[in-house]
C-alpha cells in the first residue's frame, strides 16, 4: 500500500504537450480508477476562475482519455462565502480524489484561503493514503516555505519582497522554497527566479532564503516531480530546474532521477500527525490506493530477452529452457511477446 504520493510541480505548461508527458508519468502510477479533483482555490478571486480551472479539467479529461479520468471541479474559491474551502459539501469530492490539481492563480491569495482549511487538510489527508498531487503556477509558488514577490516599479529596477508561505508540504519539507523561472516580464507580480536576481547575484529576499533554505526554480514547460516513497526527483519537460543555497547552484535536466536529499532534509511523518482526527477518518472511508504492480525483477527481464533471441534462431530447446527459468522465479512467459509479464 502506497503512502504519500507523487508530487508533480510545475513551472508552466500544464495544460500543454510538454504537460501531457508529466500526467502520464503521473496516473501510469495510480491504481484506477483515476479520480481527479481540480481545485479552483488559487485562481478564487477571479471572476473566470471555473474557466480557468474548467480549462485543466477539460485537459486531462481530453488527452488523458485513455486513464478514463473522472475529473471534478472542487469551486472553492473564497472563505466566508457559500463557495468556501471550509464548506464540507464544497470539498466533499477530495476525500474521495487519487489525483488533485491546483494551479494557476495569486500564491498569496493560495495561502491565505487555504492555509489550515478543511480543503488542504483533505487534499494532505488524501496524499498521505496514496493521492498524487499536481501543483502548477501560483500553487508551486505557494508551496514552498517563502514567497518572493517580484514587481518591476520602474525600468529597468525591479522590488522585490519575500513573504512567508504556508509551507505546502507541512511536516515533510524541511525548509524548500519554490520559484518559476522564465523570462517574463509584466507589470504586476510575477513570481520569477530571473526576475528575483540583478547581475546575476538574488535579490535580497532571495538570498535570504538561500542562506537557510533550498531555492529551487522551476523552468517553464517543465516540471519536477517528487516520489517521497523511493526519495527521488524527476525533472519532465524542455528546461531544467535550478537549486541554489549556501553551497552554491546546481542545475538538474533530463529525464533522470536524483536524490531528495538535493532539497534538503525531509521526513515523512506518521500519516495522521496534525489532521484532525475527523477528517483522517473520512479520508480513509474510501479504499487506499494500492502500490503499483511491480515490475519483472531485471534479472528476468534478461531472460526474457535471451528467450526471444532464441525463438528469433528458432533454437526452440533453449527457448523452452528459458521460459521453465523464468517460471521458476515466479513469471509466466507467454508465447506473444505482448503477454509476456
Amino acid at each position: 500500500m502506497r503512502e504519500h504520493g507523487l508530487v508533480a510541480l510545475f513551472g508552466s505548461g500544464e495544460t500543454s504537450a510538454d504537460g501531457r508527458k508529466v500526467y502520464e508519468w503521473v496516473m501510469k502510477r495510480l491504481a484506477p480508477p483515476i479520480r481527479a479533483a481540480v481545485l479552483e482555490t488559487p485562481a478564487g478571486f477571479q471572476p473566470n476562475s471555473a474557466l480557468v480551472a474548467g480549462k485543466v479539467a477539460d485537459f486531462i479529461r481530453e488527452r488523458m482519455a485513455h486513464y478514463r479520468p473522472q475529473v471534478e471541479v472542487i469551486p472553492a474559491r473564497q472563505r466566508g462565502t457559500s463557495a468556501s474551502p471550509d464548506d464540507a459539501g464544497v470539498v466533499a469530492p477530495l476525500f474521495s480524489a487519487n489525483l488533485v490539481f491546483l494551479g494557476p492563480g495569486s500564491p498569496t491569495y493560495t495561502v491565505r484561503q487555504l492555509r489550515d482549511s478543511l480543503a488542504w487538510q483533505a487534499v494532505v489527508a488524501r496524499h498521505r493514503l496514496g493521492a498524487a498531487l499536481v501543483l502548477a503556477s501560483a500553487a508551486t509558488v505557494a508551496v514552498g516555505a517563502h514567497v518572493i514577490r517580484c514587481m518591476r516599479s520602474s525600468r529597468p529596477a525591479w522590488t522585490c519582497i519575500g513573504r512567508p508561505a504556508w509551507t505546502f508540504l507541512g511536516p515533510m519539507a524541511s525548509s524548500s522554497s519554490l520559484c518559476r523561472t522564465g523570462t517574463t516580464r509584466r507589470v504586476g507580480p510575477t513570481w520569477t527566479l530571473a526576475a528575483a536576481s540583478w547581475g546575476g547575484a538574488l535579490c535580497p529576499p532571495a538570498a535570504d532564503a538561500a542562506a537557510t533554505a533550498t531555492v529551487v526554480g522551476i523552468d517553464e514547460h517543465t516540471a519536477l516531480v517528487v516520489d517521497l516513497q523511493s526519495r527521488t526527483l524527476r525533472v519532465i519537460g524542455k528546461g531544467c530546474i535550478t537549486l541554489v543555497n549556501r553551497d552554491g547552484e546546481q542545475r538538474c535536466t533530463g529525464d533522470e532521477a536524483f536524490d531528495l536529499g538535493m532539497l534538503g532534509d525531509f521526513h515523512l511523518p506518521v500519516p495522521g500527525a496534525g489532521l484532525p482526527a475527523a477528517v483522517w477518518a473520512r479520508a480513509q472511508e474510501v479504499p487506499q490506493e494500492p502500490s503499483p504492480p511491480a515490475g519483472p525483477p531485471d534479472e528476468v527481464l534478461a531472460l526474457v530477452q535471451e528467450r526471444e533471441a532464441a525463438r528469433s534462431r528458432r533454437d526452440w530447446a533453449a527457448s523452452d529452457a528459458l521460459r521453465q527459468e523464468i517460471a521458476a522465479r515466479g513469471c509466466r512467459c507467454a508465447t506473444h511477446r505482448r503477454d509476456q509479464s
